[in-house]
């Protein structure tokens, strides 16, 4: 009994410790990002050196990444597979790289970069105190998970992304105590220190009806497909990329100028950086189809040729413009259709629909609770099993995870 209350507050204070390491590191990237946003939107002539940020980008992980280019694959790996300490270097690499890339107009986001970050400093504390490989795996689970909720704001989803992401098909409540104690330690440190999150207005509607959660059917399949679409061509497009060009820095540097060029060519830089007006206003209007095919092609070029930030806003993005697009043609408010596209995509792309309906909860209201829940599970079940996590572990198809729920409820009733 002794030993086990030991145990207990042990792993909380290391929890305790991974979540003031990532809230930090949050912090600071999200004021940073902030910053280089507002330079960008300033001095919007700078994208035309977005080449050369990508060439230095390459550099800087050539020279210097070791593993760390795998990026989120690494974390993966070491959580299913244990063979070396995530290196230090990559919370400095990614969070410069991500800045650069924003700086000078790379269509990316910032989660995923608050991810590595939070699992890569997580990693130095188990380092540092030589747990044992059970304790590392809980410490990484809950580094990511604090580094992913502290970015959004949105906690209960950092409590669960960590153990959802490193699998597909059946879901263990692994850690859950670490995950609990430091995502919600992280969010109180971005808080406490003011960092910027994102505000989204909260959808307006009544009450639920059979049409509401008929749109929001309709729409998932689609939401679940585009899901797939992206991960499936992202994939493709990076290894075409590797496959023509072996030196690292010029492929970024080659994308770069396919990305300004076809900036300039559509013209109004609406796609650049985040893209976080535009989510905004599709909330408040009916979205446009373009702008899902428009954000899917330059994401698709800036992460595949080697610039760095995630795929979450960008999934977001392309999420909410579809989602408001499509509620012209069905009984559904704009607003409403496009909050649940915002969580629904995302936790498609991902292989993580619990993390991202609790995140709709969060940001939106428990009020969209059901359709969230509907939109996101439903789309999970539509992308098949592409993702955006090269390393995630299928455990159990997908369709025989559902086939089974249905079984179980036939014997039930």
């Amino acid at each position: 009994m002794e030993n086990n209350k030991r145990m207990v507050i042990r792993n909380s204070l290391f929890s305790v410790g991974v979540g003031l390491a990532a809230g930090l590191a949050s912090t600071v990237f999200l004021f940073s990002l902030d910053y280089v946003t507002k330079t960008r939107e300033d001095n919007p002539v700078i994208i035309w050196f977005l080449p050369f940020a990508g060439l230095l980008i390459g550099w800087l992980y050539l020279r210097f990444g070791g593993t760390s280019h795998r990026g989120s694959a690494l974390i993966i790996e070491e959580i299913v597979n244990p063979r070396e300490r995530i290196p230090a270097r990559m919370t400095p690499l990614v969070l410069v790289s991500t800045l650069l890339t924003h700086l000078f107009g790379g269509s990316a986001g910032r989660e995923g970069t608050a991810v590595q970050m939070g699992a890569a400093l997580s990693d130095q504390i188990a380092n540092r105190w030589k747990v044992d490989p059970k304790e590392r795996k809980a410490l990484l689970l809950a580094g990511a998970g604090a580094g992913f909720g502290s970015a959004i704001g949105a906690p209960w989803a950092g409590v669960f992304f960590g153990m959802e992401m490193i699998q597909i098909g059946k879901f263990r409540l692994t850690a859950f105590w670490q995950c609990l104690i430091a995502s919600g330690t992280s969010s109180l440190v971005t808080h406490f220190l003011g960092a910027p999150h994102t505000l989204y207005p909260a959808p307006h509607f009544f009450a639920y009806s059979l049409p509401g959660f008929f749109s929001v059917a309709v729409s998932s399949v689609l939401f679940g497909i585009l899901a797939a679409g992206f991960a499936r061509t992202t994939h493709q497009v990076e290894y075409l990329f590797k496959r023509t060009i072996s030196f690292s820095p010029l492929r970024s540097f080659i994308g770069g100028w396919f990305l300004v060029g076809l900036y300039a060519w559509e013209g109004s830089y609406r796609y650049t950086g985040l893209g976080i007006s535009v989510i905004q206003e599709s909330m408040y209007q009916p979205g446009a189809f373009r702008d899902v095919f428009f954000k899917f092609i330059f994401t698709v070029l800036t992460l595949a040729s080697g610039f760095k930030g995630g795929e979450f806003i960008p999934l977001v993005f392309m999420g909410t413009t579809l989602g408001s697009a499509l509620s012209q043609w069905l009984p559904i408010s704009s607003n409403l259709l496009g909050a649940v596209g915002f969580a629904a995509v995302f936790g498609a792309a991902s292989n993580t629909p619990l993390a991202s309906t609790l995140m709709a909860i969060e940001l939106f209201g428990p009020a969209i609770a059901p359709y969230a829940l509907l939109g996101c599970f439903l789309s999970y079940f539509c992308s098949g099993h592409s993702g955006i996590y090269h390393s995630q572990l299928v455990r159990e198809h997908k369709w025989d995870r559902l086939k089974s729920w249905f079984t179980l409820l036939r014997l039930k009733f």
